[in-house]
């Protein structure tokens, strides 16, 4: 083994191609056997690591979550006879200093698949919710676990980050949830002052006391002002109150009718389809995973196989129940996984209500009116309602971190 690194050293320090591509080649396979074991999901877990040279020495370099994974692939490539420096960085990163604590402070916060603007769009965060900071890159960019579970990156100027004292001194204070579609925070107590942020349905602020027709408010990073007080509620009293019953799951949803299709969006500033059903359960009191292939794995399954296996009838539809969750997609097959590309909610009596161009209603019945043309692809339906806090992947809001 010690010859093998002896002989490496030797390469990397004269530019040995064609041996430096064999090591590459070798760490790449093992790299990604790590990484199927310990981070097969992005969304749920980070692995980035890389081997460079430097200064005629092999390093590890990158971050992951996932401990046990540095210690597979240091182990695995020593097995291998390939010794490198480790660098990688264990997430939360060190070089937050302890402010790994942080709360939105933007009415909707645009979440990346990377840390750049550039990169993919991958969800949206309300103002007041809080996410764990993993690290932050040199443009400013901080990648953070938002409420849901989701991984992904934000622009640092959207989140306020805070240690763990300063988060809990946060969430003990009193707040407020907004609960117009659309608002405005003022600097004034009038609609003519400079505005302070715009507001969407579920944002959260902290209350600073009424004042008449106005509520005082202030947003995590600071800024202070006023929004009407008939557009916000105590938080308190809406988590208490909020009911995802299959009435108010179907009314919610039925808000979003004609806005817009935004990929990665979660407000009335546009949704995606499983913006749509996190959204409609988020404001009635649940917390869903972010996408279809990630709502398709909680809650409870419902039997819609009549339905899948062809007969496309109302009947054949029975089992399900307003506000249960339809998915949409590829059946698995020989050698090809299944695959998920598409959710709405299910209204009853086989219509559905979903984003898709525009959010829009739709029947699942071949020859109905508004024939959804995309219905024989449907594959699986889950139950939502009554399954929170029960490790089936829904969070109810009492349990979420919105408070103390």
């Amino acid at each position: 083994m010690k010859k093998i690194f002896m002989l490496l050293t030797a390469a990397l320090l004269s530019g040995s191609a064609g041996f430096c591509q064999g090591v590459g080649s070798l760490f790449n396979k093992i790299n990604n056997e790590v990484r199927n074991q310990f981070a097969p999901d992005e969304r749920d877990k980070t692995y980035e690591v890389s081997l460079v040279e430097q200064k005629g020495k092999l390093v590890l370099v990158g971050s992951t979550t996932e401990k046990e994974a540095i210690e597979a692939l240091v182990k695995q490539l020593s097995d291998a006879g390939v010794m490198a420096e480790n660098r990688i960085d264990l997430l939360p990163s060190a070089k937050l200093k302890g402010k790994t604590y942080g709360v939105v402070c933007m009415s909707t916060a645009s979440f990346n698949c990377g840390g750049s603007f550039s990169a993919e769009s991958g969800t949206q965060a309300l103002m007041g919710m809080p996410v764990r900071i993993l690290e932050e890159n040199d443009d400013d960019w901080y990648r953070c676990v938002n409420m849901e579970g989701y991984t992904a990156w934000v622009i640092t100027r959207s989140v306020k980050a805070m240690t763990k004292e300063e988060y809990e001194a946060y969430l003990a204070k009193p707040k407020v949830f907004v609960k117009a579609k659309y608002s405005t925070i003022y600097s004034e107590k009038n609609t003519n002052s400079l505005p302070v942020s715009d507001l969407v349905w579920g944002c959260i602020m902290l209350d600073e006391g009424k004042a008449g027709a106005w509520r005082k408010v202030s947003v995590a990073d600071g800024r202070t002002g006023y929004v009407p007080a008939a557009d916000v509620i105590d938080l308190n009293t809406w988590i208490s109150n909020a009911e995802p019953t299959e009435k108010n799951i179907v009314e919610t949803a039925k808000q979003f009718c004609g806005f817009p299709y935004v990929w990665g969006g979660t407000s009335v500033k546009g949704v995606d389809c499983s913006g749509l059903s996190k959204t409609s359960y988020f404001l009635n009191g649940y917390v869903l995973r972010r996408d279809a292939s990630q709502q398709v794995r909680t809650g409870d399954s419902v039997d819609v196989h009549r339905f899948t296996e062809g007969d496309y009838t109302k009947e054949a539809l029975g089992n399900l129940r307003p506000g249960d969750l339809v998915f949409f997609g590829r059946k698995a097959e020989a050698g090809r996984k299944e695959r998920i590309t598409h959710v709405a909610i299910y209204m009853g009596d086989g219509m559905i209500i979903h984003s898709s161009n525009i959010v829009r209603i739709n029947s699942l019945i071949p020859g109905e009116k508004d024939y959804y043309a995309g219905s024989k692809r449907l594959i699986k339906a889950r139950r939502i309602i009554g399954t929170a806090d029960q490790g089936k992947g829904v969070i109810s809001v009492k349990n979420a971190g919105l408070t103390e």
